[in-house]
């Protein structure tokens, strides 16, 4: 080889070494259904944020599901950098897997937990059953809507806060128990996700209300428009946290750990937190909440260890394979 092409090729190798440094990286996030709107602001955002901060060009894919099926999804195999999702049981589950950190929840603010959410009733326009609280979904003719427990967050949560409605105004568990049990009598279908409840909802026009996180409010205006449904906050509910995790495997793989670490520290940062309320999803900066008040109504909310111990109880006790929740539905068809 002539000492030109010698050159040519060294000055080759050093341009794609050069490109290889600088190449675009991508990180995947697997999330949970109803958070599809907020993270296609979010992640453009993030982007602009890293690029400004870090001089790196950076781009973020989405996989959405029911929250415990994307959990299972990554630990079988599904390469997300973070996960995102809307019950910490989910991430626990991938803990115990050692897909993320034992200590996750120390890993990041509040937990880790960015953002939280409550379960409301959306009813048709004009709120034709008259449903105001938890006691108007058992009342005969009213179909509920509502994400099966054992696919996906929003289930379990609307689940937990129906059992809770009981208990938070003096009643007792077996009050609690035959309550959620004349409710899912009235359940003619389960959701998947919460985008399938939706759908089912609005799509199927099945059903009179549909239990569901406070976020799919703005959501169901993007997509079907205003005026579709109204948004009803009983007296009390459960207050829902968002949890979220590097998966540590996967990052440490792709070589993705910082990125994936400044991705999450994004999502407190005072512009993540705007974005979040704009998608009401409620912010932990109290500032930033206090600039919403038409978004985030006052009501009574309840944390889940108040009446379960904690999720992963309420998982135990309710969710798992021969729980509460199968007993009770299975009775109430």
């Amino acid at each position: 080889m002539t000492n030109s092409w010698k050159l040519a090729a060294i000055a080759l190798a050093l341009s794609l070494a050069g490109g290889a440094v600088h190449a675009q990286q991508t990180l995947l996030n697997a999330s949970y259904d109803v958070a599809r709107e907020f993270y296609r602001e979010i992640n453009p955002a993030f982007a602009k944020h890293y690029k400004e901060t870090t001089g790196k060009d950076i781009k973020v894919d989405q996989a959405h599901g029911g929250s415990s099926a994307q959990a299972r999804a990554v630990r079988e195999g599904l390469e997300a950098d973070v996960v995102t999702m809307n019950t910490t049981t989910d991430i626990e589950f991938l803990a115990d897997n050692n897909v993320v950190a034992k200590d996750w929840e120390q890993k990041f603010p509040y937990d880790a937990s960015p953002t939280t959410s409550t379960m409301l009733f959306l009813v048709r326009n004009g709120n034709p059953k008259n449903i105001k609280d938890w006691d108007d979904l058992i009342k005969p003719g009213v179909e509920v809507i509502v994400v099966n427990p054992k696919t996906g967050g929003n289930g379990r949560y609307a689940y937990l806060a129906a059992w809770g409605s009981v208990l938070e105004n003096g009643g007792t568990e077996e009050q609690a128990r035959e309550f959620v049990s004349k409710l899912y009598k009235n359940v003619p279908v389960l959701g998947k996700g919460g985008r399938d409840a939706t759908a089912t909802f609005l799509q199927r026009n099945i059903g009179d209300v549909l239990i569901t996180f406070e976020s799919e409010v703005l959501s169901v205006e993007r997509e079907f428009g205003k005026g579709k449904v109204d948004a009803i906050y009983p007296s009390t509910s459960v207050l829902a946290e968002n949890p979220v995790a590097i998966v540590e495997s996967v990052v440490a793989k792709k070589g993705t750990a910082e990125a994936a670490k400044a991705y999450l520290d994004f999502l407190y940062s005072e512009e993540g937190q705007e974005i979040a309320a704009r998608h009401a999803l409620r912010p932990r900066n109290e500032e930033v909440l206090a600039k919403h008040p038409e978004t985030f109504k006052p009501v009574n909310l309840f944390r889940v260890n108040k009446y379960f111990g904690s999720l992963g109880e309420a998982q135990r006790v309710h969710f798992n394979d021969g729980g509460e929740f199968d007993k009770l539905y299975g009775g109430a068809k």
